[in-house]
């Protein structure tokens, strides 16, 4: 019996991949938990397993003490002497508990307490395994589908192959081999503890590693590898040999090499360009197939590069959604900004129009008086156009410029570039300006400017009744003059016809 127990403890240990102690552990602890239940008792318990015999004992512990605090954990001197005459102060006395009386319960308790610890401890030795192993390529087969996430198996055990790290184009089946790489291990997942990937950009760089021996040994290293699962994959290379191509030794003979790894990532397109510390000519050499004209560096803290292409090369630098310049970014580190030559074009001329076009003042606008003209330029608004692109709140920061105001001089500012002709202010229109511009004044300072306004108002108003007093004379004057040099006229040539009619009855007849 005793050794068909411990054969047992030998296979399942094997099985496991755990050592044999640590199962004989958890029967110890699952016999200490069981006997706790039974006994009711607080008493320190201590398993012990016999492995000639196949007996596992209880054991009460009690420490030696010279004063007893405590009767459970302790005991005297005098009362050790009984058990063991060679007891002192602080030895441990073992008292034999019965585990023969233990029952069904008990049983039930230990065997889930075993099947515990023998779970935590191949969880401990799954993670000590693989967690060393991240970022390396294995092969699995599919197992089983647990919703979106498929399960696989390793050999040894588990791992997890969830949707995000499956590529967007491949489908599988139960029972396929898989490469996948080791993407994480976690101590507290409830299944599986490994992640793996067939996503990730690891997985073309060990796909590369198997299949080009010189990057096995060294010769050339992958420096970058971005990548967007199942469409595109931009891997920079570079040679520690000057002698030795990178790409053409990534690309094989007839394209044999690279043609493999495509294969196994079901037609995966994989860009391979040369690496360059120059960050302009790498960021070249990224963008293709696309040809760039020229890369300049924007911001150097920020990292952005503005790159000039041909208006036929755009969209070929671009790609399909933005995914060439998209993995190009990602390769280098970069913000990558592309435009083509006709809109560097255009946005030269409109900054050098902007440089050099003279700015309109701000006396051009219509319903605008010369006191919010004096405001706008005390604020730095010296010119239309740069009024025109302020926001109302910024304008409403201005001291003395209300809502009201700012609404007037928007409306001014449209009619100005809808219709410049028209824009001039006559001076009704600055007189009547300043008149609004006075109340609204008034109306946000006090009741004092307001009166001072109104009366400069009125002051304007009263010097221009007698000129309208006296423009209005003169027009009835010319009114009744003109009458009466019409009847002047009309006298003269009513006498030459009365003398004509007389001397034509003095003819003889």
């Amino acid at each position: 019996m005793a050794n068909l127990l411990y054969q047992q403890i030998e296979m399942l240990s094997r099985e496991k991949h755990i050592e044999p102690e640590v199962v004989v552990s958890a029967i110890e602890d699952a016999m200490v938990v069981a006997a706790r239940k039974f006994y009711k008792t607080e008493e320190d318990l201590r398993g012990k397993f016999n492995a000639e015999t196949g007996q596992v004992d209880v054991y009460s512990v009690h420490i030696v003490v010279e004063e007893v605090t405590d009767p459970k954990k302790e005991m005297t001197v005098a009362e050790a002497k009984k058990k063991n005459p060679t007891a002192e102060v602080g030895t441990e006395i073992l008292t034999p508990k019965p585990t023969d009386v233990l029952g069904r319960i008990a049983a039930q308790t230990a065997k889930q307490v075993i099947l515990q610890k023998v779970r935590e401890a191949e969880r401990d030795t799954i993670f000590n395994e693989y967690n060393g192993r991240v970022g390396e390529l294995v092969t699995v087969i599919v197992k089983r589908a647990e919703g979106p996430d498929l399960i696989v198996d390793m050999g040894r055990t588990e791992a997890r192959l969830p949707k995000r790290e499956q590529s967007k184009l491949e489908t599988y089946n139960i029972g396929e081999r898989l490469r996948v790489v080791i993407k994480a291990v976690d101590r507290a997942a409830k299944g599986p503890q490994v992640i793996v990937s067939r996503a990730d950009a690891s997985l073309v760089q060990r796909l590369f590693e198997m299949e080009v021996p010189e990057i096995y040994d060294g010769t050339v290293q992958i420096r970058y590898a971005a990548r967007e699962a199942g469409e595109r994959t931009k891997v920079a290379v570079m040679s520690r040999d000057k002698d030795v191509d990178p790409v053409g030794a990534c690309v094989g003979m007839k394209g044999m090499r690279v043609q493999s790894i495509i294969r196994e990532l079901r037609g995966e397109k994989i860009d391979i360009i040369p690496y360059s510390e120059e960050m302009v000519a790498f960021a070249q050499k990224a963008l293709s197939p696309a040809k760039v004209t020229r890369v300049q560096i924007i911001d150097p803290e920020t990292k952005k590069l503005e790159v000039i292409v041909e208006d036929s090369q755009l969209s070929l630098a671009i790609g399909k959604k933005g995914q060439n310049v998209r993995l190009a970014s990602k390769l280098i580190g970069w913000d990558i900004d592309i435009k083509s030559e006709e809109e560097k074009r255009q946005e030269i001329e409109e900054q050098m129009s902007a440089l050099t076009a003279p700015a309109t003042p701000l006396t051009s606008l219509a319903g605008v008086g010369a006191k919010t003209i004096e405001k706008m330029e005390a604020a730095g608004i010296n010119s239309v156009e740069k009024l025109a692109s302020m926001t109302p709140e910024q304008l409403m920061e201005i001291p003395g410029i209300g809502e009201k105001m700012v609404d007037r001089i928007y409306q001014s500012v449209n009619q100005f570039y809808e219709s410049p002709s028209e824009a001039a202010a006559t001076s009704e229109n600055a007189a009547s300006a300043e008149t609004a511009e006075a109340a609204e004044t008034a109306a946000e300072g006090g009741e004092e400017a307001a009166a001072a306004e109104a009366g400069s108002a009125e002051t304007a108003e009263g010097a221009q009744a007698p000129e309208e007093a006296s423009a209005g004379a003169e027009a009835v004057a010319g009114e009744e003059m003109a009458p009466a040099e019409d009847a002047q006229a009309e006298v003269p040539a009513e006498k030459n016809g009365s003398e004509a009619a007389r001397a034509e009855e003095a003819k003889p007849e």
